[in-house]
């Protein structure tokens, strides 16, 4: 399903709708609640200057093929995609991963596959490239805030991966595991959530040709900030389910526990998929900012994906297991 771009219009900044935890952590590390007034107009000027004056990081290019799966939609520009920013592992507000995130090793680095599999194995980052075929799919990206981008990204189905290891008929769920590292990931010295970062996804979601491995974006090696160098994309989901920086992929039996979810059960949920009929308990779903342009446009089920993934949810109340 593809759909096109919508008319523009002011800017309504981002920090009126951020999680609660967010917000915390920023008192933590900030004083006078001036802060928080300021307006929309100081907000996009400080991250357009910061765009501005950040060097571009030397990134790999990487061999890939055009994907059959994506949206026609405007690309936002990569400038903003590496300097908008939510990964608390770096700080909490939207720029302070790429001031930060430079601290972080990207090699060695390996991913370990364990659980109810018939080849547990540890991968190295290296080496899990070369094992499938590379390719670009162009997705849209809904945060929970209500903003949104749309993303070239570089990877491969997670289900090549899957398959590979051979699940046993007791692996129910994937349970997904950031890398700890508080001398590389400033903002693991603070207890904003319980670290490590841990997700999950019912194993028919991991299967689904939409969820993706992603190593790269805008054809390039993933940036830091952006989850290098592998990270989880499902489009139809929320942001935040799509992990970065993994280190860890482990197959069970029972629905994992997710960070979000612990940290505040009453409005982040296992499921967390795109659903404008369902609102966030601080702030409406229906609508959503694009990064980059000004009036708001609808939220659509599923991201857009609807015609893809509602199949999976079927006889599912959608309320309740939000």
């Amino acid at each position: 399903m593809r759909h096109r771009r919508t008319s523009i219009g002011p800017t309504i900044p981002s920090r009126e709708i951020s999680p609660e935890p967010s917000y915390v952590a920023r008192r933590q590390v900030m004083t006078g609640a001036a802060v928080f007034a300021a307006a929309g107009a100081v907000e996009l000027g400080a991250r357009r200057a910061f765009s501005a004056t950040v060097p571009a990081p030397d990134l790999a290019a990487l061999t890939y093929r055009k994907g059959p799966l994506g949206t026609d939609e405007a690309q936002t520009p990569l400038k903003d995609v590496t300097s908008y920013n939510n990964f608390y592992e770096f700080g909490t507000d939207k720029g302070d991963p790429g001031q930060t995130a430079h601290t972080l090793k990207v090699r060695p680095w390996t991913v370990t596959c364990e659980g109810e599999i018939g080849k547990p194995q540890v991968l190295d980052i290296d080496t899990l490239l070369k094992l499938f075929p590379l390719e670009e799919r162009v997705y849209r990206l809904r945060c929970v805030e209500a903003w949104s981008m749309v993303i070239p990204w570089v990877g491969f189905p997670l289900a090549s991966l899957i398959k590979k290891l051979e699940p046993t008929s007791k692996a129910k769920f994937l349970a997904f595991t950031t890398l700890h590292a508080p001398d590389q990931m400033p903002g693991q010295r603070r207890p904003v959530l319980d670290w490590p970062y841990v997700e999950g996804l019912r194993m028919d979601e991991g299967l689904h040709p939409l969820t993706l491995l992603a190593v790269g974006l805008y054809g390039k090696s993933l940036p830091n900030q952006c989850g290098a160098p592998l990270r989880l994309v499902v489009p139809w989901k929320y942001g935040y389910k799509s992990i970065k920086s993994i280190v860890k992929l482990r197959f069970v039996e029972k629905q994992p526990p997710t960070s979000w979810n612990l940290s505040a059960p009453n409005e982040y949920g296992f499921y967390s998929n795109v659903n404008p009929d369902v609102d966030h308990p601080r702030w409406s779903q229906a609508r959503e900012r694009r990064i980059g342009e000004f009036i708001r446009r609808k939220t659509l089920p599923f991201n857009g994906y609807a015609d893809q993934v509602a199949s999976l949810y079927a006889g599912m109340d959608l309320r309740a297991n939000y």
